[in-house]
């Protein structure tokens, strides 16, 4: 009652009358809304593609409800649908994904291949089969008649495929429909029955053949509204034709304590006067005054005093708004009370995550479930997915009973990485060692001390240390013509003292008649034996080396040569004794092929470095010897950290070092080691758990026909001391076969000596299981059921031996083998009683989930799955300790020590370790979890708790309140605690002793957590950046920051967005944006030299149309970068000299084999996509250069030409090419556009030469690229809107006048067409008083471009020449500092001479300091002119009144409208006073842009307009 009667006092005070202001900004895709159904199809499809085709079952008709529902409702039954495949999480990520319209690209992406396809007319389907369409099902046979002899379509990495009948002979038909039509029902039944029955592959893909012309909103992005410094007045002074909408009011923002959406509802009598108290109220706050220095130092503290003080529910909603309208809120921060506990406890806080983490105060972090989420990488896209990717985790987790503490401890487990450097244990006494660095006397002098690694040595210097560091051991078949190079090799390495150990291993005929006359590798090995015994191992070893030289390269060693080499050096000894049958010399022949078998390494010959295999590629001689080099120089960076740290000190063996590391195992099994790994999914909640009811059972999903199966299954145990079992094997077989029995039998081994090991077993006979042919499998059974575990293991060992199955085919009764310590009647009772069903549901489990055929063999570790095996592989018993040392160290280990903890019975321990570590192990592997700790939390850290017994995701939020990162951070947990169940802890990490205002910035983060509706039920527009609570005072401009991979435009504003002055505006600012493309980024190199290819061109385009766009290769990285859309698109190397020269060899990232000529790349996502492209050149021109003097072909120029309605004509292109003068600008706002013409007006003005002009489409407004092409047209130039996004790897810049200045300097051998050989700058605000011809052919002596100085004449501003002292004094020299107002550049010269890559070197390098580089683009040429010489032109072509005097004025070819320090006279007042000429190219312009008006306004009210001129500027193709 209180509040009512305040609120009646305030609206009898306050009568407001004035309209309430603001800026909306709204960005919307290229392409038309898709519909949410597909999109729902698609989040569905990534849990797998049954589950993607069990949805589209499910909604098959689901659009005859879009007519009769509202749309609510509709969108409702979508989510009640796709709930059936999804749990509650999943669901509320759903939502978020379809207000994100997260997969509305990939659904995009589908319509673009449809229409590349060419849909037939008025198809609302279509089937395509091998390049044939139809609408009709009826025509589908028909078409698959002549597949055959048509190119079967290309497929990408995502497709839909229907999981029928899996083979490759058979046509592809792809189906181009909107599912949950009827028209896609009907095809859908007919090519589900044919994919069934094996006739065709069927494809879907998303196709709406009447999409919405509909605009659909993005999110997911950040608006700023920066406030502009006055110092010069620099706003256009034209009047705007306003749009006249008033900001749309959002009732539910508070507004100074007040609800307006609930005082409404509450007294709808009182609206109108609600209205404008709202509107009085806004104002008031809207007060910015200046703060005092004093009044500053303590914003932060208080800010999060504020924050910490409100009921927590409020307090992120807090923190958002002082973040995001702080130059409104600053004032009354400074009234707000700061308490000691909360100061010393941030501090303690602050000091801790200084040394745990790495934090300083005024550093903002956020970690998800201990992930780091850097919000510089991460967008809410990426966020999704890192959601949707823990959920699986903790769902997992959760249905395993695991809550609370334990979820986070488990999911920090360090699951180790799957290591593809697995090294073989060489301490074996089958390798031969030549030498032995720590006992040959020959290394005598050398140095001993491990110490001696930290010594300094100049770089690639091998260190000669007296120790076994590094070891080579080679396998070799003596014979073959490869040993022989490799054993030269090794004699290279052994004389010129290598710090090397090397060592041999013989892989020599087993078999005993052999002898060393008959066979060269017998008698090889029988020679070597006998000079080691006569002298020593090293001598023998010598002499194999001599031995060796004699055969000539290519040959092989022969039994001639061995015996001639033994009379030749032993002309005493015995060559019948030594090489004959009754040889001595023969001991140990075998040891080489055992221990290489055993090794289970690859094809001879082979070579180990310090354990670890090099690959077949290594093996080449010629390459070996500096690859083994190279080893040697990285491992000892490996051993400098090691004995840093203490891990390898003085006196440890060097070798056993090595050999005790993580990732050395007993043997190479490919199979174990791969680095492609299956797990099944033990998370399952099944309702019931019963296998006895095959039927029941063949209904259950994998995950839980796997559930059941953990659950029933029965283990052979050696338990360690605990009782538990931390690896758990299931063998999978036909037990009725001998290598069924083998791979049991080879398990139970195992377990007999390995405690911690249990064994289940899962029949899968080869046939229909019957009670005769699953007598040994029941036996089993039987006795795990009845028999305590030692007696039943010693039963099933004795039943699996060869001659125990031999007994029961001949009739042998099962009681006759039981051994002593059975129970014999329980078992008997419960063999005899025993039926099949089971061993059906273990088959059906086999087929359905394990993917393997009756019959086929497999091995499952913690529910990892290896198999199916071939029919002879064998799985040894050094297979299964492999297998059990890989399982252990991966997670097991870990696991099993937490869930030690928990206290629980060792069965179900058992089985939670094997489910937990499955799941844990399944998880794709990321960085690193870490656990942030707070000394206390009680003051400076706000907590909000999660719901009890539901999956949560814990997160931890560091922040300074008063950041731009809490400006992105704070709507993003608000979103975030919508989406998921959360429990979030937020520390204020706030800066002390601010000396300036912490933000200058207004900002909207753009995030909504589900689809919002209007009251009618109709979905609302989309999410909208909304500033309703603005100072009308500043000068604001706007900044829109989206995620990396994005290019948008403002598309719509009759307004200045650079210059927003709210006083000037009645209503509503409001900005339209649009997502113009997703970019497509790569790196590029050439195999040969490693470089990148500087001036390659690529070209990007779809089948139909190959040439969209084009990007040239830079030197940095061999980035490039191409502007695409959703969709399929093929890069290639570009017509002309690129494709002449370079050939693509292999590519990672693309969606086509890694081999294929043809890059094809499908864009499917808001996500960066990124390449990489290795190219060679082609053999006949090594020789040659991209960027030599003839490297503009006339392809290129042709095409350019055509393009941009160019002049050239075809027999005098080389002409025309010389005769077009290029001319580049860069422009922001609309005074600086309304300079800009005028420049351009006055360049025209004063040359005969053809003109181009460049302008840099990133910042131009919507009104000059719709008023550009009329201009063009009145006085006959050519002109081209050319974009490059700032690369994500070159520092970033904040504001937007250095952004623009960047691009001024830094992409110029990028942004433009290698045809365009020279390019001249012309600031915008420039007016040119003679012929750009002049400046374009003026020498500039071998320079890569041209600057003016600036004047010396104005005596009186001498105070302000800032490069006359300090730094630039010095730098410079007797050299001049140059102005960036206008330059020429020699593109050629520039390219040739890597200028671009050094400039953004230089800049790289000093723009980290943000004193450096103040103006970028002047500083960086003049920081840069002792590596990048800058010819300085005539000052004529140059005069800015500022610093020349008024005498020079006469000669000036150009005039500048320079800001003058000293007057800050506005640039308006200074172009009429300065430029006679100025004001009547104004009008000039003025009058046209008028005219332009008329008729647009005439041909908008014309029924069937033609299309506008701003369509067809935007249809020009962008070169570049």
């Amino acid at each position: 009652m209180r509040n009512l009667l305040v609120l009646c006092l305030l609206l009898s005070i306050h009568h407001v009358q004035s309209a309430s202001k603001g800026v909306t900004a709204s960005l919307s895709a290229k392409w038309s809304m898709t519909p949410f159904l597909l999109e729902t199809s698609e989040f569905v499809g990534e849990d797998g593609n049954d589950k993607f085709w069990q949805f589209v079952d499910t909604v098959k008709e689901l659009t005859v409800y879009k007519q009769g529902e509202s749309v609510r409702s509709y969108y409702n039954l979508i989510l009640k649908k796709a709930g059936q495949f999804l749990t509650d999480l999943q669901v509320n990520l759903l939502k978020f994904a379809l207000a994100l319209r997260s997969y509305s690209p990939a659904v995009q992406a589908s319509q673009q291949m449809a229409s590349d396809e060419g849909p037939p007319e008025a198809c609302p389907a279509f089937v395509s089969v091998h390049g044939q369409r139809s609408c009709s099902t009826k025509d589908i046979k028909k078409l698959l008649k002549a597949a055959a002899g048509r190119p079967k379509p290309y497929l990408y990495k995502n497709e839909h495929t229907y999981p029928g009948v899996n083979t490759t002979e058979v046509p592809v038909a792809i189906l181009y429909a909107e599912i949950g039509t009827r028209k896609f029902t009907s095809f859908h039944k007919v090519l589900t029955e044919k994919a069934d029955g094996g006739k065709l592959v069927y494809v879907l893909r998303h196709f709406v053949a009447d999409p919405k012309p509909r605009r659909m909103l993005l999110s997911g992005y950040g608006v700023e509204l920066a406030i502009k410094s006055t110092e010069y007045k620099a706003v256009d002074d034209t009047k705007v034709k306003d749009s006249g909408g008033n900001a749309e009011e959002d009732d539910s923002e508070e507004v100074q304590g007040f609800v307006f959406e609930t005082l409404k509802k509450s007294h709808p009598e009182l609206k109108q006067q609600l209205v404008e108290l709202r509107k009085h109220l806004l104002e008031s706050t809207n007060d910015m005054v200046p703060l005092k220095v004093w009044e500053m130092q303590d914003l932060s503290v208080q800010a999060a005093a504020r924050i910490l003080s409100v009921p927590k529910f409020d307090a992120l909603k807090l923190m958002r708004d002082l973040s995001q309208n702080f130059p409104s809120e600053a004032r009354s921060l400074t009234k707000v009370a700061v308490t000691q506990e909360m100061k010393k406890e941030m501090e303690e806080n602050q000091k801790r995550l200084s040394e745990s983490i790495g934090v300083h105060p005024g550093d903002a972090e956020l970690f998800i479930n201990g992930l780091h989420i850097d919000l510089d990488v991460h967008n809410p896209f990426s966020i999704l997915d890192l959601l949707r990717a823990e959920a699986r985790v903790l769902e997992g987790l959760h249905n395993l009973g695991i809550q609370g503490e334990d979820q986070g401890k488990l999911l920090r487990l360090p699951v180790d990485a799957v290591d593809e450097r697995y090294a073989l244990d060489i301490r074996h006494p089958a390798i031969m060692w030549l030498n032995d660095i720590e006992n040959d006397p020959v290394y005598g002098s050398w140095p001993m001390g491990v110490q001696e690694l930290l010594r300094a040595t100049f770089p690639g210097v091998i260190r000669q240390i007296r120790r076994n560091l590094f070891n080579l051991v080679l396998f070799l078949d003596p014979v073959r013509p490869e040993s022989v190079e490799l054993v030269k090799l090794a004699e290279l390495f052994y004389k010129h003292k290598i710090p090397l150990r090397i060592g041999f291993v013989f892989v020599v005929n087993t078999e005993e008649e052999i002898d060393g006359f008959s066979e060269a590798g017998v008698g090889f090995f029988r020679v070597l034996n006998y000079i080691a015994d006569e002298y020593d191992l090293s001598q023998a070893l010598m002499s194999m080396v001599s031995m060796y030289n004699k055969v000539e390269a290519g040959e092989m060693l022969s039994v001639d040569a061995i015996s001639a080499y033994l009379k030749r050096k032993f002309p005493k000894a015995n060559a019948e004794r030594i090489l004959g049958v009754e040889s001595e010399y023969d001991d140990k022949r075998k040891d080489g092929a055992v221990f290489y078998k055993k090794s289970g390494l690859g094809s001879l010959p082979l070579a180990l470095f310090n354990g670890v295999p090099l690959s077949p590629d290594e093996m080449d001689p010629e390459e070996l010897e500096t690859i083994i080099l190279q080893r040697i120089m990285d491992t000892t960076t490996t051993f400098q950290r090691a004995v840093f740290t203490g891990q390898l000190t003085e006196g440890s063996s060097v070798v056993d070092y090595l050999m005790e590391q993580a990732n050395v195992v007993p043997r190479m099994n490919p199979l174990i080691l791969s680095t492609d790994r299956k797990y099944l999914d033990f998370t399952a909640k099944p309702v019931v758990d019963d296998w006895d009811d095959t039927t029941m059972f063949s209904y259950y999903d994998s995950r839980d026909k796997t559930a059941v199966m953990a659950k029933r299954m029965k283990y052979f145990t050696n338990a360690d001391e605990d009782g538990m079992s931390a690896v758990t094997m299931w063998i999978v077989g036909d037990f009725d076969k001998v290598s069924g029995r083998k791979l049991l039998l080879g398990a139970l081994k195992r377990v007999k000596v390995s405690p911690g090991v249990r064994v289940g077993v899962i029949d899968n006979p080869g046939g229909k299981p019957s009670r005769d042919n699953s007598v040994l499998y029941r036996a089993i059974w039987a006795s795990l059921l009845t028999q305590k575990n030692k007696a039943a293991a010693e039963f099933v060992q004795k039943l699996l031996r060869e001659e125990s199955s031999l007994l029961l085919q001949k009739g042998t009764a099962m009681k006759e083998l039981l051994t002593q310590a059975m129970n014999r009647d329980a078992f008997e009772k419960r063999f005899n009683t025993l039926e099949v069903d089971f061993i059906r549901s273990q088959q059906l489990f086999c087929r359905d989930v394990l993917k393997l055929s009756p019959g086929q063999r497999a091995v499952i570790s913690n529910g990892r799955v290896l198999g199916p095996f071939e029919e002879r592989e064998d799985f040894t018993a050094e297979d299964f300790q492999l297998l059990e040392k890989i399982t252990l160290r991966a997670s097991a280990e870990e696991v099993r020590a937490k869930v030690k903890l928990m206290g629980m019975k060792a069965k179900r321990a058992s089985d939670l370790v094997m489910k937990v570590d499955a799941l844990l192990a399944a998880a794709p592997q990321g960085e690193v979890r870490r656990d942030v700790h707070f000394v206390q939390d009680s003051h400076s850290v706000l907590h909000l708790s999660p719901r009890e017994n539901e999956v949560f995701y814990d997160v931890v939020a560091i922040v300074d309140p008063l950041t731009r990162e809490a400006q992105k951070m704070s709507p993003l947990l608000i979103v975030l605690s919508q989406v998921v169940n959360v429990r979030l802890r937020v520390f204020m990490n706030c800066r002390a002793k601010l000396s300036e205002l912490p933000l200058k910035s207004f900002y909207r983060f753009v995030l909504e957590s589900d689809v919002s509706f209007l009251g009618n039920d109709t979905v609302s527009p989309g999410p909208v950046a909304r500033f309703p609570e603005l100072p009308e005072s500043p000068l604001l401009t706007l900044i829109m920051n989206t995620p990396e991979s994005w290019m948008v435009q403002a598309v719509r504003s009759p307004h200045d967005l650079d210059n927003i002055h709210l006083q000037e505006v009645s209503g509503t600012v409001a900005a339209e944006y649009e997502l113009e493309h997703l970019l497509l980024e790569g790196h590029c190199f050439d195999l040969t030299t490693g470089q990148p290819p500087r001036g390659l061109q690529f070209t990007l385009g779809t089948s139909r149309e190959p040439l969209m766009y084009d990007t040239i290769v830079m030197a940095n990285l061999g980035y490039f970068q191409l502007k695409a859309n959703p969709g399929a698109w093929i890069l290639k190397l570009r017509e002309g000299r690129s494709e002449d020269i370079y050939q693509v060899l292999s590519h990672d990232g693309a969606d086509s084999p890694a081999d294929a000529g043809d890059v094809v790349v499908v864009l499917d996502s808001f996500h960066s996509k990124i390449l990489k492209v290795r190219v060679q050149k082609k053999a006949e021109k090594m020789s040659e250069d991209l960027l030599s003097e003839n490297s503009a072909s006339k392809g290129v120029w042709e095409s350019i030409a055509s393009i941009t309605g160019g002049v050239s004509k075809k027999d005098d292109r080389q002409k025309a090419k010389e005769d077009v003068l290029n001319i580049f600008s860069v422009a922001s706002g609309h005074l600086y556009e309304r300079f800009l013409r005028i420049m351009m007006l006055s360049v025209l003005r004063h040359t005969k030469t053809p003109v181009k002009f460049w302008f840099l489409k990133n910042y131009l407004s919507p009104s000059f690229k719709e008023t550009i092409a009329h201009m063009a047209e009145e006085y006959g130039f050519q002109f081209e809107l050319v974009q490059y996004k700032w690369p994500r790897w070159l520092h970033q810049q904040a504001e937007k006048q250095r952004i623009i200045w960047g691009y001024k300097i830094l992409f110029l051998d990028v942004l433009f067409p290698l045809a365009v050989d020279k390019i001249i700058f012309v600031d915008a605000d420039q007016i040119v008083r003679a012929d750009l011809k002049d400046l374009r052919d003026f020498d500039l002596e071998g320079a890569p471009y041209g600057y003016t100085p600036f004047c010396d004449s104005r005596t009186e501003m001498e105070g302000y020449r800032f490069w006359k002292s300090g730094y630039w004094n010095s730098h410079l020299g007797h050299r001049k500092y140059h102005i960036s107002a206008l330059y020429v550049v020699d593109l050629k010269k520039f390219r040739k001479i890597a200028a671009g890559d050094r400039l953004r070197g230089q800049y790289q390098a000093l723009s980290q300091d943000p004193n450096s580089l103040s103006n970028l683009d002047q500083d960086l040429p003049n920081n840069m002119i002792h590596q990048v010489a800058i010819k300085s032109l005539p000052q004529e072509w140059l005069w800015c009144e500022t610093w020349c005097d008024d005498a020079s004025k006469v000669s000036a070819k150009t005039i500048d409208l320079c800001n003058n320090p000293k007057t800050k006279e506005p640039k308006l007042t200074a172009a009429a006073r300065i430029v006679p000429e100025w004001v009547e190219y104004d009008d000039e312009i003025k009058r046209l842009l008028k005219l332009v008006q008329e008729q647009d306004g005439m041909a908008t009210q014309k029924p069937t307009p033609s299309p506008s001129l701003r369509e067809k500027a935007d249809t020009r193709r962008d070169e570049l």
